[in-house]
């Protein structure tokens, strides 16, 4: 059973025509047959028609390419993702150090000393260990 991503993918592959003459041929016996597939290139040439529909039919690709970019940068998602020139630019990420002292219980809490921490609690043990064996 194929999954809706990998549908939606063969349909996308399809729809721009990146499929060998193998391939397309396939696709083609499953737009006949699978209704979901049909479904998924419908609705994906419906979405590029929209794109597409609005630049001349004899244009070459990269004014093509120009109008779908255009298209997409006047989505209001897109606003900062820096398709539109000259709008809002993105804040700059900011990394700041963690200089905060650890907190809370357990080894991460002790910080530097864990070390010494640990080799004083198996000493401890060591030695119960010793004289509960003696006694």
């Amino acid at each position: 059973m194929v999954s809706e991503g990998d549908r939606i993918a063969r349909a996308g592959d399809y729809v721009f025509g990146l499929m060998d003459d193998r391939e397309r041929a396939r696709a083609e016996r499953d737009l006949q047959i699978d209704p979901a597939f049909r479904d998924a290139v419908l609705r994906l040439a419906e979405r590029m028609r929209a794109l597409v529909s609005a630049g001349p039919s004899n244009a070459t690709s990269d004014e093509r390419w120009k109008l779908v970019q255009r298209r997409l940068g006047e989505m209001p998602q897109m606003r900062l993702a820096g398709l539109r020139n000259g709008e809002a630019k993105p804040q700059p990420v900011m990394v700041h150090r963690l200089e905060r002292k650890p907190y809370g219980v357990g080894l991460h809490s002790l910080g530097r000393r864990v070390g010494f921490v640990i080799a004083m609690a198996l000493l401890a043990a060591f030695a119960l260990g010793y004289l509960a064996g003696t006694l």
